[in-house]
């Protein structure tokens, strides 16, 4: 391992909006002197916002990646959106670091979006950092936030420091770990003891010197500490206020101290995978790349492992506040933006996949709409530039039904379309609006049984398959496995079926994606003259959809798990909705006037329900929601999509319209 891996750290920033994250990623380049003077997020002239759209709402939309160096380390700060509906850029930035920050409003304490990066970052345990901000606000509250996020994050959350006042009188903190802590005044002796208490915990020896009453020295405790970090088990709180600097010093000292350096060989073959893509109007495509093993160059071909083709590198640059400078080199557990990959994609894993972590799915898009445009001369550029935004966010899932001139996305939300609309015209120059959005419903099998396909005409032609369907279990997805021995039906012709059954269920009986089955190919047969190389990838969807015929699909909507707060006086009117919109809840608990309800609510009945709220309650009721998985329909509830092309089970119609199609191309 060389010597400049084990002085880097890369971090992920995280918090619910509004917590502080852009201010508090300021003054660490500030301190740090990187940047000369600092930005304010209210003002719009922050560093790390330099989307128009972000300095004008003042919200981070897209990762970006800064280095900076502190104290012989280097630091590549991965900023995340904090916003629910971008969740997908929070998702794909989270795979590439080695470290996290999360932060949490002293005034606000833990949010809605804080727990769901938090269970995020939990999944794939991800060693992390907690920073009260916001210290100085009226209102701060330390106890009590410390207390929320023992009992909503995690009982390991541990403070380190002890804050030294609150609101107007917050003055920093005091360093628990520090050899030279001295005699801890009765305030900061509530934290000393929460600290030694949750470290000692972890180790038989201590947790007996600790009832026995003995003192605990920094010295012992800090290995443990440390231990329990790197296993993501412990969890270090600090406290500042960022908008006046203070805490944030330390706040860098703890990252280089307590969060571990990238693991990672330069001798090992590229191992790398791409996290972020922008487009640079001169230079072309850029692909942001997280190096686990191996080094690139310039002018080195990579290989595309994901998808089977090599390219070029041009230029590699690392970000150094809003500079950028072409290091010609990337190393083993850095991350920097490569230029040349001109056909690579977000989530395209470089050289061998062997050290890439796996993927955290967070952001399932429950929403589709459909975009108009302002005239027809500008359609095709409006699908032009959705094309490139798509490639840019797998996510949207672009579907352009070229026959009807439709255009149609997948989104988190109202203010994901908001964005959207705003890069649309402020970087293609186009105007677009988007109809009202729809929920995404999905269908499963409804019984087992078997769909067959004898595909012997017209002529010259030969497939049949036999498929058993099964259900399975709720977000399960899809299972294929064949039984077919191979002297019956090739390898190649095997891997064709498997390739197109996933196609296959993407439109069920009523036009939904179909989910949560097995599907076992139990006869396979083609012929030695009369089978053509296409034939499976026509006979596939039609035996598939004779199985679907024959076992019926249900319905199936996605669910939102909620809670919602509101003051007490609202609670019979609110419950009352919640019975109306099909929502099922435990008993509510009352807090100080205020109600508390958390249960499950259908995405479908939801919708206008963020901004009826506001005016229930005038202003005064909060309301979280994740996504909680897909499950049947009520019995009554019944929703066709239109279907795009020609359906299976119409077989004879279907089969001369991809025939058509395979012989054009």
């Amino acid at each position: 391992m060389g010597h400049q891996q084990q002085a880097m750290r890369n971090v992920g920033i995280f918090a619910h909006v509004d917590a502080g994250k852009t201010t508090t990623t300021e003054q660490m380049l500030y301190l740090s002197g990187q940047l000369r003077a600092l930005g304010s997020v209210d003002s719009g002239t922050s560093q790390t916002d330099w989307l128009d759209v972000e300095r004008e709402r003042g919200i981070s939309v897209r990762s970006a990646v800064t280095g900076l160096m502190w104290k012989g380390t280097h630091i590549n700060l991965v900023d995340t959106p904090g916003h629910i509906d971008f969740l997908s850029e929070v998702e794909r930035s989270l795979r590439v670091m080695d470290g996290a920050v999360l932060i949490v409003s002293a005034v606000e304490g833990v949010q809605a979006q804080t727990e769901v990066i938090w269970h995020a970052l939990r999944e794939l345990s991800v060693p992390t950092l907690i920073y009260i901000n916001k210290m100085d606000r009226v209102g701060a509250d330390a106890p009590g936030v410390l207390k929320q996020i023992g009992k909503l994050l995690s009982h390991g959350a541990v403070p380190v420091q002890a804050p030294d006042g609150a609101e107007g009188g917050f003055a920093g903190s005091r360093d628990l770990l520090a050899e030279d802590a001295g005699e801890p005044d009765s305030w900061s002796a509530y934290y000393q003891d929460l600290m030694v208490e949750t470290i000692a915990e972890r180790d038989e020896a201590l947790t007996l010197a600790y009832l026995e009453g003995s003192e605990l020295p920094a010295s012992w405790l800090l290995p443990i500490l440390e231990e329990g970090v790197r296993h993501s088990e412990l969890f270090p709180v600090l406290f500042g206020a960022s908008n006046r600097g203070v805490g944030v010093t330390e706040l860098l000292d703890a990252v280089v101290r307590l969060l571990p350096p990238p693991e990672g060989s330069e001798d090992a073959p590229v191992s790398g995978v791409v996290f972020k893509i922008e487009k640079d109007q001169a230079m072309g495509k850029i692909a942001y790349v997280r190096l686990y093993d191996g080094v690139i160059r310039n002018r080195d071909t990579l290989v595309n492992h994901t998808r089977g083709l090599q390219d070029k590198v041009t230029q590699i640059r690392r970000v150094h506040g809003q500079k950028t400078e072409d290091t010609g080199l990337l190393a083993a557990g850095g991350i920097a933006a490569v230029y040349g990959l001109n056909r690579a994609r977000i989530g395209d894993i470089l050289g061998l996949p062997g050290r890439v972590p796996g993927e955290q799915r967070l952001a399932v898009p429950l929403l589709t709409v459909q975009v108009q445009w302002r005239n027809e001369a500008e359609y095709p550029a409006v699908v032009a530039a959705f094309a490139e935004l798509a490639d840019e966010d797998p996510l949207l899932d672009l579907q352009w039904l070229q026959d009807e001139r439709e255009l149609h996305l997948k989104v988190m939300g109202p203010i994901q379309m908001e964005v959207l609309s705003h890069l649309m015209r402020s970087r293609f120059g186009l105007g677009v609006t988007f109809g009202a959005p729809s929920v995404i419903y999905k269908e499963t099998p409804a019984s087992a049984g078997e769909g067959y396909i004898a595909y012997l005409m017209p002529k010259p032609c030969w497939a049949i398959l036999r498929f058993l369907i099964e259900p399975a279990e709720r977000g399960s997805g899809l299972a294929y496995s064949s039984r077919v021995r191979g002297e019956q039906l090739t390898e190649s012709y095997q891997n064709e079926v498997a390739r197109r059954v996933p196609e296959a269920l993407s439109q069920g009986l009523l036009g939904w994606e179909v989910t949560d089955l097995r599907v076992t190919l139990l006869e396979g047969e083609h012929h030695v003259w009369h089978t053509h190389p296409l034939d499976f990838v026509i006979a596939t969807p039609m035996g598939i959809m004779n199985g679907l015929a024959h076992v019926g699909t249900k319905l199936l909507e996605p669910m939102l798990r909620f809670r919602l707060s509101i003051p007490e006086e609202y609670g019979g009117k609110l419950l009352g909705e919640l019975v109306v919109m099909r929502g099922e809840f435990d008993a509510p608990v009352v807090r100080q006037e205020r109600m508390e309800i958390e249960g499950l609510l259908p995405v479908a009945t939801t919708l206008d329900f963020p901004a009826r709220l506001g005016s229930l309650t005038r202003g005064r009721g909060t309301l979280s929601t994740f996504f909680h998985g897909y499950r049947e329909c009520p019995p009554d509830v019944h929703v066709e999509r239109v279907r795009r092309g020609v359906n299976p089970l119409d077989q004879s119609k279907y089969i001369l319209a991809v025939r058509n199609a395979l012989t054009q191309n």
